[in-house]
């Protein structure tokens, strides 16, 4: 089939090359957010799946919004059969859902119809999910409701940072989408409705929400920041200096929420139930480092707690 392929963060990038090296489908062009600063110089930087566009001469489409009447405008004269989505990041308008015959079929790092919404695999993690997964669907005014073509799924491990499970389920969505391609083309694959029961929903993390609560349970703690590992990062407060917390391992230990306790080989806090052990700690404007060094350099006194 021709496609055209949208998407914009890195957890696309694996989809697009997929669908590159198919000898079945032909990639005509790739929608994309515009370019945007980066950096410490801020210069504006191609998004990863506009970048990897560039490098195989694919046109790239950078709509400020998809209801743009130059992009569909320039949509129609691409003509695609279908318009496969990853993580594109904007709302697209019925006048860009008619365009192409089949649609444009989405990959959600979910199994539908749990989790709809910008940060599925945040919340499988942060609410003790064991299995999670991807599913392909077609696109359709309500969010994340449209029909589903296929699923695959993740187990998720005890370690598993946000950042871990999303390049995992990358890889297997890719095949998963090309597979969906596929089988649209063949008209071997059929969407199912999704059941009415089950229905959760996943908004976008903002840096409030990563706010470590430490009267919460430890197994809670520890869910909480690997979730938001690594953006936006899960942080807390020493005094009036915020620092930047990476997972943590639960304890049997037991101190009061947020008391600081520095051993010889790690660093404890205390929580709702027993302590965790801290794994690295950045201070604004530093680099991450170890808890133990964090400890030593920051000369904390005994009884100063974490909030």
């Amino acid at each position: 089939m021709r496609v055209v392929f949208a998407g914009t963060p890195a957890a696309a990038v694996p989809a697009l090359r997929a669908l590159v090296d198919s000898d079945r489908h032909e990639v005509a062009a790739v929608v994309t957010r515009p370019d945007a600063p980066a950096g410490r110089g801020r210069k504006l930087v191609r998004s990863p799946v506009g970048a990897l566009a560039d490098e195989h001469g694919i046109e790239v489409l950078t709509p400020a919004k998809a209801s743009d009447p130059e992009f569909l405008a320039r949509l129609r004269e691409i003509g695609p059969d279908c318009c496969p989505v990853v993580a594109y990041g904007a709302l697209l308008r019925e006048e860009a859902l008619s365009i192409p015959q089949h649609g444009w079929i989405n990959l959600h790092f979910s199994l539908l119809p749990a989790w709809r919404g910008a940060a599925p695999v945040q919340a499988a993690i942060r609410h003790g999910d064991e299995i999670t997964g991807a599913s392909t669907f077609r696109i359709v005014r309500e969010l994340d409701a449209g029909p589903v073509f296929g699923v695959v799924t993740e187990e998720i491990l005890p370690t598993d940072t946000a950042g871990d499970l999303l390049e995992r389920l990358s890889v297997s969505g890719a095949g998963l989408m090309t597979a969906t391609l596929d089988g649209v083309e063949d008209g071997t694959v059929r969407a199912e409705e999704q059941p009415t029961d089950g229905v959760s929903y996943a908004p976008k993390v903002t840096v409030e929400d990563a706010k470590v609560d430490f009267t919460e349970p430890a197994p809670a703690v520890d869910r909480l920041i690997r979730a938001v590992t690594p953006d936006p990062g899960a942080w807390a407060w020493l005094g009036e200096e915020r620092f930047k917390l990476g997972p943590v391992t639960v304890t049997e230990e037991k101190l009061r929420p947020g008391e600081i306790e520095v051993q010889k080989r790690r660093v404890l806090v205390g929580t709702g139930t027993t302590a965790v052990a801290l794994g690295e700690v950045q201070a604004a404007g530093k680099k991450r480092m170890a808890a133990t060094d964090w400890a030593r350099g920051t000369r904390l006194e005994q009884g100063e707690e974490l909030q």
